[in-house]
């Protein structure tokens, strides 16, 4: 009996510290001090409930004139799909439908603008806020003494320095050093002392366990708190609810708008990375049906092969399976190579590029919106094309993914690109060679069908992380193999949002 209530209160202490599962205010003390540094600085939360539909719920003014790009607390209303580049409301999520001209499929690809959101044009903000916002209200993470550690591959680091900058804590970025000089130019700027808040870890894309070494041996410094994106269930909940329904939302759009009542929502695809936003794909599956794809970079091919490797498609970390990843519920792997991504992120931001395309009748809506996509965006709109010829799909099957962040995240890496594949000039001819590679053809090669057997195969491999390397406890791991443990996941978003509806009434009060 005593052996029995231990694992389950060693099970229950994971969910909280591990996980980020608390739905109870864990420390009294700490969520007071939360309460008075918020009401000092003039700081409200938003629920999640309000970031999945603006237009219900938040007024176009609630951020005032606070610069989308600053570090106002404000900002933290704009935390959702619903701006334009301007940081103003919008009534549906901006995207771009691409067709045929420039995807070779009768599929049309409908793609939600990460670099909307504020403060880093990227949506890993959403993540950052999801991870952190209910530790603050279940009283477990303290601004007042805590440092926030942000581990990541790129965007979720910055998107966290934010969030934490916003919520009037300290926060710390751990990437890899190879990542672009862009990021590090942002993290310099947010960081208060970016010698000591910006930590670089050896390697680059595929060097996750590194990353998970340094937080380890941050952990032991009982002032830093540690907030994984690949463990924080936080994440999952939320781009499941907030980016999930702006997705939804956009389909119903186009449904409406384009003429094609037939339309169904065949198919969602998403970069794995932390497999925060691809939960937004069993959403769909719950609400249409939809069919999820998990993607990965090629010369890494762990889901599909079991693969290691390194590559350039940056805020893709890999070599891993994150605990949050719920690939039993995924349909398809594809794995997308990044001298495809590399070479079609010059194309689409250089004139000769844009010139071919126009050539070969790609609407100028759709020429407009290439420098809204980052190498982790056209990773995607690939692995797109690609899942479609495998699953037979047609003119009446839409499919759906995330522009993560735009291209002006790379201009360094877009110089080196242009050094190393075209002498430094992207030229007509290049347009050419480009297009017949890597658009005109895309590969099915490495897009896999999953059978049960290859989601078990999948599902096995985070055991040597999780259980062995980071000490999760192995029934929690293997609860996960069960749709019934996701599924209860979903209570956690109401009770958060009524824990931070009571946090704001807390700090008003004073």
């Amino acid at each position: 009996m005593t052996s029995t209530l231990t694992s389950q209160t060693s099970q229950q202490q994971a969910l909280e510290d591990q996980f980020g599962l608390a739905d109870r205010v864990v420390n009294p003390e700490v969520l007071r001090n939360s309460v008075e540094r918020f009401r000092e600085r003039g700081i409200t939360l938003p629920a999640f409930e309000e970031l999945s539909n603006p237009p219900k719920y938040i007024a176009k003014d609630k951020a005032g004139d606070a610069d989308p790009q600053g570090p106002d607390p404000r900002n933290l209303w704009r935390v959702h799909w619903y701006n334009d580049k301007d940081g103003n409301q919008v009534d549906v999520p901006e995207h771009v439908v691409l067709t045929k001209e420039i995807t070779g499929i009768d599929s049309p690809i409908l793609v939600l603008f990460g670099n909307r959101f504020p403060m880093i044009t990227a949506h890993k903000v959403l993540a950052a806020y999801a991870c952190l916002a209910p530790r603050l209200v279940t009283g477990q993470f303290d601004p007042t003494t805590h440092r926030a550690i942000w581990p990541s591959t790129g965007n979720y680091a910055r998107g966290g320095v934010a969030i934490s900058r916003l919520m009037a804590s300290r926060g710390v970025a751990i990437l890899p050093q190879g990542m672009s000089q862009e990021r590090f130019d942002w993290l310099d700027k947010w960081c208060e002392n970016p010698a000591e808040d910006v930590i670089k870890t050896v390697g680059t894309e595929s060097n996750v366990k590194e990353i998970y070494d340094e937080c380890n041996r941050l952990a032991q410094d009982k002032g830093n708190f540690i907030f994984n994106q690949f463990a924080e269930f936080g994440n999952h909940i939320t781009h499941y609810f907030v980016t999930g329904r702006a997705m939804a939302h956009v389909f119903e759009n186009y449904k409406a708008t384009s003429g094609n009542e037939g339309a169904r929502l065949a198919l969602m695809t998403s970069a794995t990375g932390s497999a925060g936003t691809i939960a937004s794909g069993e959403y769909l599956k719950d609400t249409y049906g939809t069919k999820v794809a998990a993607v990965e970079a090629l010369e890494c091919p762990t889901l599909l092969k079991n693969g290691y490797g390194e590559h350039n498609i940056q805020g893709i970390g890999d070599k891993h399976l994150p605990i949050i990843h719920n690939i039993k519920k995924h349909d398809v792997v594809c794995a997308i190579s990044d001298v495809a991504t590399d070479m079609l992120e010059v194309m689409f931001n250089e004139a000769a590029g844009i010139d071919f395309l126009r050539a070969k009748g790609v609407p100028e809506q759709i020429l407009a919106s290439l420098p809204d996509f980052g190498v982790s965006s056209i990773c995607n709109v690939l692995a797109a094309i690609s899942s479609a010829k495998v699953l037979g799909l047609g003119a009446d099957d839409v499919i759906v993914t995330v522009a993560t962040d735009g291209s002006q995240m790379y201009p360094s890496e877009i110089a080196k690109i242009k050094t190393r594949d075209f002498g430094g000039e992207f030229t007509p001819a290049d347009a050419v060679e480009v297009w017949a590679r890597h658009l005109a053809n895309v590969p099915t090669d490495a897009t896999l069908e999953l059978t049960e057997f290859d989601k078990d195969r999948i599902f096995n491999l985070g055991y040597y992380t999780w259980v062995e390397q980071q000490g999760t406890p192995f029934e929690l791991f293997e609860a996960r193999r069960s749709q019934e443990f996701w599924t209860d996941l979903h209570k956690y978003l109401p009770i958060w949002d009524a824990m931070i509806r009571d946090f704001n009434a807390q700090v008003a009060a004073g």
